[in-house]
């Protein structure tokens, strides 16, 4: 069993950095402009004219500005809404512009294939795979509908963040909680940190464990911990862990920081 479980924690690794260093995966995120910063509707090095009120984005673009939409060379004005990214309507030759909205705040992410930050990767550090590392955990739901928190974000905003519950879980003897989130697929998702972050790991990290049973249980495996976005590139803006989320135990396990 622990060498099916070590041969998985391989594959799972070797998928993370093949998606991380992927054409549009997160080292390739090279902007991310808030279109309400930019009145004049020009974004630092975007082709086009970007303007938008609360129900979207609309993009005025001349030929000269080399865009297209839906693969077909465009120019006049458009409409549009939000991308499911890295997917974007809007490309510049390789690059991607994608449309996201955050709080009802519009913005652009700008991907390219050629960022310098995909050349220069050499891999994540990640801890071998420990079987001490993964453990039984059981989610308990808020009594209440999901409470919202309010946390700082990578680019220095305060953001909600919707929590679900608390995953519980022992490690070394000791009973542990961490506010989840709830992901569409039913995946729980922690923001974490622990005695290592910043020092010999990343500030925090994040964590998904499988959708729980009927019951609550799941399994809480912090050899999949991962960096989050914004190790990858300082564009995204992840959020930090909610008060509650640091723990007082080294992690030594899971992704720790690039190569």
């Amino acid at each position: 069993m622990i060498a099916d479980a070590s041969g998985d924690w391989k594959r799972w690794h070797e998928h993370r950095e093949e998606t991380v260093a992927a054409p549009y995966g997160p080292l390739a995120l090279v902007g991310s402009h808030w279109i309400e910063d930019h009145p004049d509707g020009r974004l630092p090095g975007v082709p086009g004219s970007w303007t938008a009120d609360e129900d979207g984005v609309v993009l005025t673009a001349t030929a000269a500005d080399g865009l297209a939409v839906d693969g077909e060379p465009f120019a006049g004005q458009i409409r549009l809404a939000a991308d499911p990214e890295p997917q974007a309507r809007v490309t510049s030759g390789e690059r991607r512009l994608v449309v996201l909205a955050r709080e009802g705040v519009w913005g652009v992410r700008d991907y390219d294939p050629a960022a310098g930050t995909r050349r220069a990767f050499r891999g994540i550090d990640a801890t071998p795979y420990d079987p001490h590392w993964s453990v039984p955990g059981r989610f308990t739901p808020y009594a209440e509908d999901p409470r919202t928190v309010r946390v700082g974000t990578a680019d220095g905003v305060e953001r909600a963040l919707v929590l679900a519950g608390e995953l519980g879980f022992t490690l070394a003897g000791r009973e542990l909680t961490l506010q989840v989130a709830e992901q569409a697929d039913g995946r729980l998702w922690a923001v974490f940190a622990d005695t290592t972050s910043g020092v010999t790991s990343f500030r925090f990290r994040f964590l998904y464990s499988a959708a729980p049973a009927a019951d609550g249980s799941t399994t809480v495996d912090l050899n999949r911990a991962q960096l989050p976005q914004c190790a990858f590139a300082d564009h995204f803006i992840c959020p930090f862990p909610p008060p509650g989320n640091t723990l007082d135990l080294a992690v030594e396990a899971g992704e720790r920081s690039l190569a």
